[in-house]
């Protein structure tokens, strides 16, 4: 997404707990991952099948083919040993069999999602250009599917845009679930205008999606004309259908699954999100939706420096009289409230600990520590049989004993998060993106799951240059989005 904050094309959530040969043109360093020797996983962010899950990393500042913020997207290929720098494949518009080229601002990986679409047991990697120019549409915005296979990310799929002319910044907000109820994974995407657009599977790497549908959410276009800016994905009700989440200024509106299209449930908090996150946080069966609330724009807010209310999931959907608000407030989570930390910023859902309940990560990439200003922290607050809690909860940054680099003014750790289990023991791990990292350079860490929680031995971070990615004088922004977060 385009991260000027603090409407920066605010980054979708696409969340599963409940729910590229030797070069690139445009001079980006790829390593190849080893082939798998088996079937394929099937898991959703397993881009060459081999039972590990991977990371996908957003670097949309990145030059490729000598363009200028023409964007790169690289995947960190999960392992045993978990997640490494040296094995990464960069992609851009450049890369072979990747629909369209390169060129200036046009931002290829603002946003990010993945699911296997193609329904061939490898996940694959849809790519939001929402800056890109589309013929003569300035802005249009474009989607492409990146395709997973023994060898990682090989070749693309563009999805055409059904409404060019009603919206810009198409694929601005990306989501995967199965919508229609019929077994296959389904895109979400959304644009500037009212209209959001569910494209259904299967997909295939030559003729694109099964078919359409078109829902227009429920956003006023005239007074926020900045449309669909989150999607998130989930089955809040538990009846074997996903349903899909739209975030606007307006409002945060529900839609329950169908075969025939997404039906209106109910509104969950009055909008100005950052961010949502979607997990069974206390194990009812039901999914949990969690919106973040970082830029306070609503009279008398909860929190003064960001916010973030999870609603919980019953029988019904989205049960907005079940809710709970998490800031630097709440007693339990380190820190204090203070204006424009932007907590809620980013979050991210996943079991951190291996005890079957899901935790939150929640990153507030603006709180200052010290004179520093703008430095960034990540707090993970924990799931359990009454949902979420601040009880035992963590908090991180460069300041931290065992992670990598030091706190310095705008380096905006947190700007993304994402919770997976990259080495397969069983925990999730915490990965951290921070795009203002080194003037804007960006860079990610890696932090370990472990069964007393996230912990900092073993703990691993990279900049654009081992990962691959185009610099020439320009600032990448790695990490500026994390699939998945």
């Amino acid at each position: 997404m385009s991260r000027s904050h603090h409407k920066r094309s605010p980054r979708s959530v696409v969340l599963g707990v409940a729910v590229v040969t030797a070069a690139l043109a445009g001079g980006l360093l790829v390593t190849l991952p080893d082939a798998a020797s088996a079937a394929p996983s099937g898991l959703a962010d397993d881009f060459n099948g081999d039972g590990y899950r991977d990371l996908a990393t957003g670097a949309p500042g990145a030059v490729a083919n000598g363009k200028a913020k023409a964007g790169a997207v690289v995947v960190d290929y999960g392992s045993a040993a978990g997640i490494s720098a040296a094995r990464h494949k960069t992609t851009s518009q450049s890369s072979s069999g990747v629909p369209g080229d390169s060129e200036t601002s046009d931002r290829f990986g603002t946003e990010l999602a993945h699911g296997d679409l193609n329904r061939d047991g490898y996940g694959d990697l849809v790519v939001g250009t929402p800056l890109e120019d589309v013929g003569g549409d300035v802005d249009g915005g474009s989607v492409t599917i990146l395709w997973g296979g023994s060898s990682g990310l090989s070749g693309g799929t563009t999805v055409s845009d059904p409404n060019p002319s009603g919206h810009d910044r198409f694929g601005q907000s990306l989501a995967v679930g199965d919508f229609t109820g019929d077994g296959k994974a389904d895109l979400a995407v959304g644009s500037t205008g009212k209209d959001v657009w569910i494209f259904k599977g299967g997909f295939t790497k030559a003729g694109g999606a099964a078919g359409k549908v078109r829902f227009d959410a429920g956003i006023e276009s005239g007074a926020y004309p900045d449309g669909a800016v989150q999607l998130a994905a989930g089955d809040f009700d538990d009846d074997g259908t996903d349903d899909v989440v739209v975030g606007s200024a307006s409002g945060n509106f529900v839609y329950r699954g169908t075969s025939t299209g997404p039906v209106f449930q109910t509104e969950a908090g009055p909008g100005y999100t950052s961010a949502f996150a979607v997990a069974d946080f206390d194990r009812d069966g039901h999914d949990d939706l969690v919106v973040g609330t970082d830029f306070v724009g609503i009279v008398n807010p909860p929190a003064k420096g960001g916010y973030a209310t999870v609603f919980y999931g019953g029988t019904a959907g989205v049960d907005t009289t079940r809710s709970a608000v998490f800031s630097q407030d709440t007693p339990g989570v380190p820190g204090s409230d203070e204006s424009d930390d932007w907590f809620g910023a980013s979050l991210a859902a996943g079991d951190v600990n291996g005890d079957g309940y899901p935790d939150l990560a929640v990153g507030a990439d603006n709180e200052s520590i010290g004179s520093a200003a703008g430095v960034g922290n990540v707090w993970v607050l924990r799931g359990g049989s009454s949902g979420l809690t601040a009880t035992r909860a963590q908090s991180f940054n460069q300041g931290t004993s065992g992670v990598p680099g030091s706190n310095e003014s705008s380096d905006g750790f947190g700007d993304a998060v994402h919770l997976a289990d990259h080495n397969r023991d069983g925990r999730a791990d915490l990965s951290v993106g921070a795009a203002g990292e080194n003037s804007d350079d960006g860079a990610v860490w890696v932090l370990r799951g472990s069964t007393s929680g996230v912990t900092t031995t073993g703990a691993v971070s990279f900049g654009p240059a081992s990962a691959g990615v185009g610099r020439s004088g320009e600032d990448p922004m790695l990490g500026d989005v994390l699939s998945g977060s």
